[in-house]
């Protein structure tokens, strides 16, 4: 199963979900659900978003766990 690794990523970077979720302009529902790997789908949109928001590449984002 592929996950994301958001929180993770947050932790080491020193920032809080919170903070994510002002950038990425979702509601509070879909954006806890990505970032807490509730959901089945995630718009390329929004990766791309992730990537820019946390300096990193999608590798870096999903895990197969």
């Amino acid at each position: 199963m592929v996950k994301l690794n958001v929180l993770k990523i947050l932790k080491k970077k020193g920032k809080t979900k919170y903070w994510l979720y002002n950038q990425m302009d979702m509601t509070y529902t879909n954006f806890n659900n990505l970032v807490t790997n509730k959901t089945k789908s995630i718009k390329y949109q929004n990766i791309e978003k992730l990537c820019n928001i946390l300096d990193c590449s999608p590798n870096d984002i999903f895990s197969n766990e």
